[in-house]
């Protein structure tokens, strides 16, 4: 296997020049101007929320501008690198963000949305996948990262790839919300 230098920053006493401040940042300037959009659009796949994946970009930029200076390569998968690994973190903390209460603060008013709602069965079905599966179907099939790619990027094997994505497709082929009872299977499924 080999690796790729793109996600490890490199030591401060490699001998490599840091570049100067100013350049440094024209460098990510350019770079967030270029790639933000398809970096927001992993973590909104990620997150399943707007706000949620602005906030998350921005955390995983600034981390990623703290080492600029350090990265080899290419900074795409080294800033995608970050993205997961900050995602997972969040996910590990005790979010105290909304408090719940007994009721309401407001009545609800119909959107007239129930037939986009038909369209949202995938991401609800991949919303209830366990993060890490979700994670490998993101990278894998909507940036459409190889499976080596995938597994350098969540620091995993190969083979740890291909049994997530495995154990993903069997829970999103049972899940309710994907479900479709004019599928010529559905029957044999049911009588079985």
């Amino acid at each position: 296997m080999t690796t790729d230098t793109a996600l490890t920053p490199a030591s401060p006493r490699s001998g490599d020049p840091v570049p100067a401040g100013g350049e440094r940042r024209v460098d990510f300037d350019e770079f967030v101007v270029a790639r933000s959009g398809a970096l927001l659009r992993t973590a909104y796949l990620l997150t399943r929320d707007h706000q949620l994946a602005e906030d998350l970009l921005q955390a995983s930029l600034t981390k990623a501008w703290f080492a600029w200076g350090r990265t080899h390569g290419n900074p795409e998968a080294y800033v995608r690198k970050i993205i997961v690994n900050t995602y997972n973190s969040w996910w590990r903390r005790k979010w105290n963000g909304e408090l719940a209460t007994e009721e309401l603060p407001e009545a609800g008013v119909p959107d007239g949305t129930a037939a986009v709602d038909a369209g949202n069965d995938l991401w609800e079905a991949m919303g209830r996948l366990p993060r890490r599966q979700r994670a490998v179907v993101v990278l894998r099939y909507f940036e459409d990262l190889t499976e080596a790619q995938t597994a350098e990027l969540l620091g995993c094997s190969v083979g740890t790839v291909k049994s997530q994505t495995s154990k993903a497709f069997a829970k999103l082929r049972i899940d309710p919300a994907l479900a479709d009872p004019d599928h010529p299977t559905a029957d044999l499924e049911e009588t079985s």
